[in-house]
């Protein structure tokens, strides 16, 4: 954001220059970063199942991603299958909630 209003101003500045300055002045942004990477209490870890298995047609296998989208109040989620083979997006899904 500091580097989109100093270019607005004129100045020639690129995002690792700013985050360096910042970081020379002691300056940092202020929000909120979500809690999601933490495993309950007692959450059972299961084993990585596909580690030597190859993967050779679609549809075999699909996995599924959330990442969080930072907004002015808090953050919206975004939720989507994919398939490990063909890499399309098979569905997806928007949430404020997690």
């Amino acid at each position: 954001m500091l580097r989109g209003l100093l270019v607005q101003d004129g100045f020639k500045i690129g995002r690792l220059l700013v985050a360096t300055l910042m970081k020379r002045m002691d300056i940092e942004a202020l929000y909120r970063e979500p809690n999601t990477s933490k495993p309950a209490p007692g959450h059972k870890i299961y084993p990585y199942l596909l580690r030597k298995r190859p993967i050779t047609r679609p549809k075999q296998v699909c996995a599924k991603d959330i990442t969080y989208i930072p907004m002015a109040r808090g953050f919206i989620y975004l939720a989507a299958v994919l398939d490990w083979f063909t890499r399309p997006v098979l569905a997806w899904r928007v949430s404020i909630t997690l």
